[in-house]
């Protein structure tokens, strides 16, 4: 993990920090981050003009979804599409990065990803996409980064889609499904890519998706109302009762949604299942200690009472800007995560804590 260029000792903030803690924090994001609030406190916070978006654009958005030409035609042959996905381009993207302050937007292709295709084919495709993804940054310098798309749940494959495009394509890090077909990804099936990706000190971004329990569960209500936030949590809890956690402890986790259900059932993992199922093998420090060092974005979750429920939960170093688009603007959740925090925090919140798993940005 990259050394943060600053520390802050933090006072009894409410913000899940004790009074001496260290939080690490980027000076240059908190100062660019700083100049921006000023600007937007001296003119409006509705985001609504472009002459706003443009003075205060230093945040780095590390939940931005993209559609690849050849990811979208296997999608969509196996009616697996929905408007936004299908309606996607890359004006959309930065017309709404403008008027949000985003400077950077991390790329990643949404659920389903590849899971529903044979090894070969999804190995052909990951490649293609990840291209795609690479030249849209090289076409918009300074306005893209790429997490790769990974041909999971096939081993092989992904770990030759690994080398290609981490040391041919210089990716800044590889984004997943948080399941697949009835794994998660604390299952031993996964040890050669969480080994791989371990070696190379990788940012891994995650992203919810329908598991095979859990697929249209309750009529009426769509999988991404209720499944994929736990989905994201199943994952999380996983990882850290089979040990995965600590042993791939150079991983850099991004969990989206804010880690999903994880504040609702925090408790449960802290003191339960410590003093219960696994006592004796994985202690309330030891959980938290994992909590403490993954990352958790703020899409979806951008309303005050979740925000500052996260912020509870687990230190403000850890929390990195994400909006979901094209799924949601990011002027929403500039606007919400400017209501739950200010100075340095939100500075830090906007840009400085990405910088520490995205080092490529700092330049």
């Amino acid at each position: 993990m990259q050394k943060p260029d600053h520390q802050i000792h933090t006072p009894n903030c409410g913000c899940g920090h004790q009074p001496g803690d260290v939080v690490a924090f980027n000076r240059r994001g908190i100062l660019t981050g700083a100049a921006a609030l000023g600007t937007i406190g001296a003119l409006g916070v509705g985001l609504n003009g472009r002459s706003i978006a443009q003075a205060a654009a230093h945040r780095i958005d590390v939940h931005h979804h993209i559609t690849p030409p050849a990811w979208l035609e296997v999608v969509k042959k196996a009616k697996k599409d929905n408007p936004p996905l299908a309606n996607w381009s890359v004006q959309k993207s930065l017309d709404d990065m403008d008027k949000a302050g985003i400077a950077t937007s991390m790329t990643s292709p949404t659920t389903p990803q590849l899971g529903f295709l044979p090894p070969a084919e999804a190995l052909a495709i990951s490649r293609a996409s990840n291209e795609y993804a690479k030249k849209l940054e090289s076409d918009h310098k300074g306005r893209f980064g790429t997490f790769a798309m990974l041909p999971l749940p096939h081993i092989d494959e992904t770990l030759k889609a690994i080398e290609y495009a981490f040391d041919t394509l210089k990716v800044d890090g590889a984004g997943i499904m948080t399941s697949y077909g009835d794994k998660w990804l604390g299952d031993k099936h996964f040890d050669p890519v969480w080994a791989e990706l371990n070696r190379r000190k990788a940012t891994v971004y995650t992203h919810p998706t329908g598991a095979n329990c859990c697929v249209n569960l309750i009529p009426g209500i769509p999988d991404s109302a209720i499944e994929y936030g736990t989905d994201s949590t199943r994952s999380i809890a996983q990882l850290i009762f089979t040990g995965g956690a600590a042993k791939y402890g150079e991983i850099n986790w991004i969990w989206s949604h804010g880690g999903g259900s994880l504040t609702a059932f925090s408790e449960r993992f802290l003191i339960q299942m410590p003093n219960s199922v696994y006592k004796g093998k994985v202690s309330r420090e030891d959980v938290q200690a994992q909590l403490n060092r993954f990352y958790y974005d703020t899409a979806q979750v951008s309303g005050v009472h979740t925000l500052k429920a996260l912020a509870q939960t687990v230190p403000v170093s850890q929390i990195v800007y994400g909006t979901d688009y094209p799924y949601r603007t990011g002027a929403d959740h500039t606007k919400g995560v400017m209501a739950a925090f200010s100075g340095a925090e939100l500075a830090a919140i906007d840009r400085g804590n990405a910088l520490r798993i995205i080092p490529r940005l700092k330049g």
